[in-house]
């Protein structure tokens, strides 16, 4: 079998190689407008130009020069014309290997300025979170504050009582916000290792309502229940804050608190869980 490679052909690849220089170009200049400042229109032209070239110059490549069906050629008797003649075919033959390799490295510069196009905005995603979304600023020994940053004390929580507390150092915090609750000793119904975390029956969670986000505060004393306001996802207080109602899937997280000789609230470590929505479900975290 042999390649005869004419001048439609070499037409045709350099038709190729100038869509792939076309497609490299627009997919640079795609990454230039999103540096220079982003035009979102513009982007979109350059990258549509980009996958377009590829597109066209991948297709014409198959049609054109990548052989279709079988050919049979007659056997040729052994003599020196027919050794010439099969010289000249190989010399074609590797004539033709080198304009496709210029198309392979055309091509991979229209791929690359296409990674260009696409990969330089997903740097503005900024860098990836980390533990950053399990953390909040309470650590162990960190009294707690009300919004004016004076501690909050036992004693200014009667039963049935609820105030929101934060971290000291961060008040406002809003991954920090807790409620504190006084529902009496003796009525909490909590694992065994929480109840260290609720002395005199005091208790805290997060305010944050792991549906949405929203701040948890409204509280029905008669029934031991901390209401979102947003969606009505409802919590039972003295079963460790586990959703009743709404759509909430997942409990309030339990700040292990301890209260001091002198009445102060202080933590004794972070919340039992990841404040907020339930992002926690999409991750190995």
């Amino acid at each position: 079998m042999t390649n005869e490679t004419g001048p439609d052909t070499r037409r045709v690849e350099r038709l190729i190689a100038l869509l792939f220089l076309i497609a490299t170009l627009a997919g640079l200049g795609g990454a230039a407008v999103y540096l220079a400042g982003a035009q979102t229109q513009l982007e979109g032209a350059f990258l549509a130009v980009c996958l377009g070239g590829i597109g066209a110059g991948i297709i014409l490549w198959s049609q054109f020069l990548l052989p279709g069906g079988l050919r049979q050629e007659a056997r040729h008797p052994v003599a020196d014309a027919a050794d010439e003649q099969a010289v000249r075919d190989v010399l074609a033959e590797q004539g033709a290997i080198t304009r496709r390799s210029m198309l392979v490295r055309a091509l991979a510069g229209a791929v690359a300025g296409l990674g260009a196009a696409v990969v330089v905005p997903a740097l503005s995603l900024g860098p990836a979170p980390g533990r950053s979304l399990f953390d909040t600023p309470w650590k162990s020994g960190m009294r707690m504050v009300g919004l004016d940053g004076q501690p909050i004390k036992a004693s200014d929580v009667p039963v049935g009582g609820i105030v929101t507390g934060f971290p000291d150092g961060f008040p406002g915090s809003a991954d920090g916000q807790t409620l504190l609750i006084n529902v009496g000793q003796g009525m909490l119904n909590l694992p065994p290792d929480r109840m260290t975390g609720a002395p005199d029956g005091y208790v805290a969670y997060s305010k944050v309502c792991t549906h949405a986000g929203c701040p948890v505060g409204l509280y029905r004393d008669a029934q031991h229940q901390l209401v979102c306001p947003c969606h009505q996802s409802t919590f039972d207080v003295l079963d460790g804050a586990v959703p009743v109602a709404g759509p909430a899937g997942h409990p309030l997280p339990q700040l292990p608190i301890r209260i001091d000789p002198d009445g102060t609230v202080v933590a004794l470590g972070g919340f039992t869980g990841p404040v907020g929505p339930a992002f926690w479900d999409m991750t190995d975290g």
